[in-house]
């Protein structure tokens, strides 16, 4: 629906397939909002990994076609439709989904998938919250059920998911250790609420990561890539330890005899499963980090509109992530 003629660019993806098929359109008609929207002139979008999925066509989401990626946006609204009474024109915001998709300069979204974003956060700031402070919190507080003087081990501690799972489990009372590739990942782990952080490519860190727990083991590990870790994991859980898988990228072969002797549990995550109710507690914890000030996202590489191919191919082959990957539309 256009207003009037008002045209914008936007990311649309005619065909799935490889970053390729993301094409740079600037005759794209600005949407109106309806009954419960908001329309947002977006500032900057979160990139993650599920829209790579997504746009490959391998994701059991399969939108139809053509569509504009990115649900994490951060803006001003700039128009309200009828009965989106929480919002006004010129407010601050940002979002868990959009309708219209967040690669581009205005998304429309529905108003209880928005919330108010704080002076305190930028924009950057601001699209790097949807997704990754939303799945942390799930996985941590819904999905592994953490009570404060529990162990918790961030397998990919550094990417969006990982600080964010830090930061929250620091500020619930947790024992907070996380894993990362690079010298810069493990320094940022520690400034974000890990106690203690290992390097993965080293070959006997899981060693040291036993050493350091001791024979209890861990009670919680929250795993973003699990085709890879997910055999070590369970031999480093506590009695009754919890492996929450939030990533994996394929398959691994495990000996299910692992999970008997501990009674530990593998739980899948997968945020959109969350009630409308449960998004609004979340948001509830989330906002009030944000008034305290232990939600800080941590801003990782930056693109404009014109490299979000380029975005689509690092998010999932450049190794070390450290932050939140973004697309600035300023």
């Amino acid at each position: 629906m256009a207003t009037g003629l008002k045209l914008m660019r936007a990311i649309r993806v005619f065909e799935f397939g490889g970053p390729e098929v993301l094409k740079l359109q600037s005759d794209v008609a600005v949407p109106t909002p309806k009954d419960h929207q908001v329309l947002i002139k977006v500032h900057a979008c979160g990139v993650n990994p599920v829209e790579t999925y997504i746009r490959s066509g391998t994701h059991k989401i399969k939108p139809l076609l053509p569509y504009t990626p990115g649900s994490d946006v951060a803006g001003v609204i700039e128009a309200v439709g009828d009965n989106a009474s929480t919002f006004k024109k010129g407010d601050r915001v940002f979002t868990t989904s959009t309708i219209s998709g967040g690669y581009a300069e205005y998304a429309l979204a529905a108003d209880h998938t928005v919330y108010p974003l704080p002076e305190k956060l930028d924009f950057k700031q601001g699209a790097a919250i949807g997704i990754p402070y939303f799945t942390a919190y799930r996985a941590l507080l819904h999905s592994a059920r953490v009570k404060a003087g529990e162990s918790v081990l961030v397998h990919g501690a550094s990417g969006g998911v990982g600080l964010a799972v830090c930061q929250i489990a620091r500020a619930y009372g947790l024992k907070v250790l996380g894993t990362a590739g690079t010298g810069e990942g493990q320094s940022i782990v520690l400034q974000n609420g890990a106690h203690e952080v290992f390097n993965h490519r080293e070959h006997n860190y899981i060693d040291k990561i036993k050493k350091s727990v001791g024979e209890k083991g861990i009670d919680v590990i929250i795993e973003m890539l699990a085709n890879v870790n997910l055999n070590n994991d369970l031999n480093l859980l506590s009695r009754g330890g919890r492996v929450i898988v939030v990533g994996s990228r394929g398959p691994i072969e495990i000996n299910p005899r692992d999970t008997m002797t501990k009674e530990s549990s593998i739980i899948g995550v997968a945020l959109y499963s969350s009630t409308k109710e449960e998004f609004r507690q979340y948001a509830a914890a989330l906002q009030a980090g944000m008034e305290i000030g232990w939600l800080k996202p941590v801003i990782g590489s930056q693109y404009s509109l014109e490299k979000v191919a380029q975005a689509h191919e690092n998010i999932i082959h450049s190794s070390g992530a450290t932050g939140k990957m973004i697309l600035l539309l300023e």
